[in-house]
């Protein structure tokens, strides 16, 4: 006998000459039900170099590349030189998408700005929601990004990497800090689909926990529909009989842990705990009978209608229950054309719905302890594309904060005259990843993995600096 067949252990064998067999368990789940539930995670920080202002993250993702110049940049030249060559001096050997080689031309701002907040500063008029709460954000009007197509723009967004395989924020945070919930995942992600129907998939990898343990890879729940395939048990087996055989495999899957030493295996005992927990605890968090109409009204929503409001209310729940990371991906932002009709279908769907979002946590005191983020891949060109719309761009964007840790009521940051290009305080993706993980209370240089011999980072190995005055 080899030493493979030494070490493998007969089911029936095992459960034979073990005390805890499929009866033992059975009864064991029925005398204490909740000792076959899933336990918080734990994360490998035993203690926190500086102080935690943030305990948990909402990342409000608007995939496709909002335009800043319709959103929270406020540009007049680019409205005075609408139509007119755009300058030779800004953009002559500049990387471009799609525009690469054509003649480019200024496209102006296709809605009004007003002043809002208690700063007056100047946003797009149709976001008038998140005007209201502009004293709870900071506008980020310098950010760059390194890609300039979607999946690698998401992936450097997500990773600090364009290579796929490696760890996400919501993987990092939640290696670094556990989770707070014994019943849901630590790092949870919904999607929504906008009127304008651009679906551009959002590939699994974005949520992926790379190198890390898989256990600590996103966990994406439906907003419409069964939240989770398979939730519910078939006909005859009951709850107590299923958690029986799910101890019964993670006693096996334990031993051989034992012998083998295979981190995966403990992850997917804490997987077979987890999926567990979640039938028994998805249907209340889904459960909205809870949520008054005053909350409803607040946000604007049916819940379980799929829609990103509905997905904000859920980001709460799931905030309330002690979830770690929650990412939130709203698509149809891509506006080669039709820009001006766009953003006004994605303002009607975001804007009351950030601003409930903001409302709902500092209402019930959890703003200060919850770090908000949105953001898109990247932002788009102040040159038109097509006479309606913009192209990709990575020299300029918009990113908001809010809530833990975040200064409100400021804008860090500025670009040129035209959008083109951010100019003061520039701002790169690990800065954000950086002040991310300062609010978490992690140091960002000194969180890293080894990983093929080399000590790897969420904030990668360029420069990256925490955006300490936009910090309260």
């Amino acid at each position: 006998m080899n030493i493979h067949e030494h070490n493998s252990l007969a089911r029936r064998a095992f459960l034979g000459r073990t005390a805890q067999g499929v009866g033992g368990v059975a009864l064991a789940a029925l005398a204490a039900p909740r000792s076959l539930e899933a336990a918080p995670q734990r994360g490998v920080l035993p203690s926190l170099p500086l102080p935690q202002k943030a305990k948990r993250v909402i990342w409000l993702t608007m995939a496709g590349g909002p335009s800043h110049l319709e959103t929270f940049d406020h540009k007049p030249k680019l409205a005075e030189l609408d139509d007119q060559p755009m300058p030779e001096s800004m953009t002559k050997g500049q990387q471009l998408a799609q525009l690469q080689g054509q003649k480019l031309i200024c496209f102006g701002p296709q809605h009004p700005f007003k002043p809002m907040g208690p700063s007056g500063t100047h946003i797009c008029e149709l976001f008038p929601h998140i005007g209201s709460v502009l004293g709870d954000i900071c506008l980020i009007n310098s950010m760059t990004t390194d890609a300039i197509n979607h999946d690698p723009a998401h992936m450097f967004m997500n990773t600090g990497s364009q290579i796929a395989g490696r760890p996400s924020m919501g993987s990092w945070v939640t290696y670094g800090l556990g989770s707070e919930a014994a019943d849901l995942p630590g790092f949870v992600v919904l999607t929504s689909l906008g009127r304008g129907g651009q679906n551009q998939p959002i590939a699994a990898r974005q949520w992926s926990s790379g190198f890390l343990p898989s256990k600590y890879q996103g966990v994406q729940l439906r907003g419409k529909g069964d939240p989770v395939l398979y939730l519910t048990n078939p006909n005859g087996i009951t709850r107590e009989r299923q958690g029986a055989d799910i101890h019964a495999i993670n006693l096996l899957n334990a031993q051989h842990d034992a012998l083998t030493g295979d981190p995966e295996i403990a992850t997917r005992i804490a997987q077979y705990e987890m999926a567990f927990a979640m039938q028994a605890s998805v249907p209340g968090l889904m459960d909205m009978a809870a949520e008054g109409p005053q909350t409803l009204d607040l946000y604007g929503c049916k819940p379980g209608d799929g829609s990103f409001a509905s997905n904000c209310l859920l980001a709460r729940r799931l905030a309330e229950r002690g979830v770690r990371f929650i990412q939130l991906y709203h698509k149809d932002w891509d506006h080669h054309g039709g820009v001006k009709d766009g953003i006004k279908f994605k303002a009607e769907e975001i804007d009351r719905a950030c601003m409930a979002l903001i409302t709902d946590l500092k209402n019930r005191g959890m703003l200060d302890s919850t770090l908000i983020v949105w953001a898109g891949e990247f932002g788009r060109t102040p040159m038109s594309q097509g006479g309606s719309g913009r192209d990709h761009h990575n020299k300029a964007m918009t990113v908001w904060m809010a809530g833990g840790g975040i200064k409100g009521g400021i804008v860090h940051g500025a670009s040129d005259d035209l959008g083109y290009a951010a100019v003061d305080k520039i701002c790169t993706v690990h800065d954000l990843h950086a002040t991310m993980l300062h609010c978490l209370g992690i140091q960002h240089d000194a969180f890293s993995v080894k990983f093929q011999g080399l000590d790897a980072k969420l904030t990668g190995v360029e420069k990256a600096s925490v955006l300490k005055d936009i910090l309260v």
